[in-house]
């Protein structure tokens, strides 16, 4: 089944492999994507759909140095070589859009500003990547660094926001994009409204779970309003704490959540699992639960292999799998999965920053 056709929605995909977003801090200059950016998705084009890296809808929404944006001219001027390189390839590409919250820094918010949040509290010993000398991906130093104190986002900014991803989106459709996947999952801003111990608002998008998931809710209409309901994707990560993001009551939080996606009539659900060592085992009733409440597509990613991946497909949970890291160092990954060919190991210093090296340079199985 991991290599058959699979249709979302309109959308023809040549297996079921998902190359999930993969934060590499290579952009260029102004944030814009770049040539060798291109190179590195149109390399990994058998995929039966990528995402993109997490790409901020503003500057506010930067949380880490050299990350693409695309909500300016420039930016999409960039994405479009990305786009066009991946459909010649004869891939498919969703751009994932990103406002991190309050996971971010001063020294990358306009002004210097404080970060924004549903609320003003610090996640100790969540770090941000940051560029130590201010010379770029390719020749300068990064820095991980305790992420910036925030403040509580006013009722007032708030529908300015929901519109940046809106128009982020409608950046996305002119770059040239398949269609675009909301960053719900790993503690940014949509995961911030939504967890019940970041959020403690006392306003109609704080307290109850209704008002907790009133932010993904408008964010999600607009962008099914402005693009079309078919190309939206969301990302999220139920059971998860990454960048000190808590809920006390997960399961129903996001079953809730998987219910309004679902009136909505978005494309899919992307489900990222905790891929670490020792990380806990997402339940499989869970999993049941929310294929009952969402109709649409699901996509798990999270230290999955082809026997798992199987397994996940045969049972009826998901439609699509996402593979991570091996992508990185395996440009031909979908083609090494199905004939059971050694996979190529990722450097882990060569992740974030830097120029090819890491990035442009692992051997396909033919060795070009």
């Amino acid at each position: 089944m991991l290599f058959d056709h699979y249709s979302l929605q309109d959308l023809s995909l040549n297996n079921r492999i998902v190359m999930p977003p993969m934060t590499r801090s290579r952009a260029g200059a102004g944030d814009v994507a770049t040539d060798q950016m291109a190179e590195y998705y149109a390399q990994r084009a058998s995929a039966g759909l990528i995402i993109s890296e997490g790409t901020q809808i503003s500057q506010q929404g930067q949380g880490y140095a050299w990350t693409p944006g695309i909500y300016n001219e420039a930016q999409i001027a960039g994405w479009k070589k990305v786009t066009s390189a991946v459909h010649q390839s004869g891939g498919k590409i969703f751009a994932q859009l990103w406002h991190v919250g309050r996971v971010s820094h001063t020294v990358l918010q306009p002004g210097n500003a404080a970060p924004v949040s549903s609320s003003a509290i610090q996640a100790e010993g969540v770090k941000v990547f940051v560029d130590v000398e201010g010379r770029g991906p390719e020749n300068g130093v990064g820095e991980m660094v305790q992420h910036s104190m925030p403040r509580a986002l006013t009722r007032e900014e708030i529908p300015a926001i929901i519109e940046q991803y809106a128009q982020a989106a409608r950046n996305a459709m002119a770059a040239g994009f398949d269609g675009v996947e909301l960053h719900g999952a790993n503690g940014y801003l949509i995961n911030q409204f939504i967890d019940s111990r970041e959020n403690q608002r006392t306003d109609e998008y704080g307290g109850s779970l209704t008002n907790r998931l009133r932010f993904l809710k408008e964010v999600a209409q607009a962008v099914a309003d402005a693009i079309g309901k078919e190309k939206l994707g969301i990302r999220l990560a139920p059971l998860t704490t990454l960048m000190g993001s808590k809920d006390d009551t997960p399961e129903a939080t996001y079953l809730a959540a998987a219910s309004v996606l679902n009136d909505i009539g978005i494309a899919y659900i992307h489900i990222a699992e905790a891929d670490w060592d020792d990380a806990p085992v997402m339940p499989a009733a869970f999993k049941e639960a929310l294929r009952q409440v969402f109709r649409g597509t699901m996509i798990y990613s999270g230290k999955y292999t082809v026997e798992r991946a199987e397994e996940a497909l045969a049972k009826g949970w998901a439609d699509l799998i996402g593979f991570g890291r091996p992508f990185i160092a395996n440009p031909d990954l979908p083609y090494r999965l199905q004939h059971n060919l050694p996979l190529n190991q990722p450097i882990r210093e060569q992740f974030f920053g830097g120029g090819k090296e890491g990035y442009l340079d692992y051997p396909t199985v033919d060795g070009k």
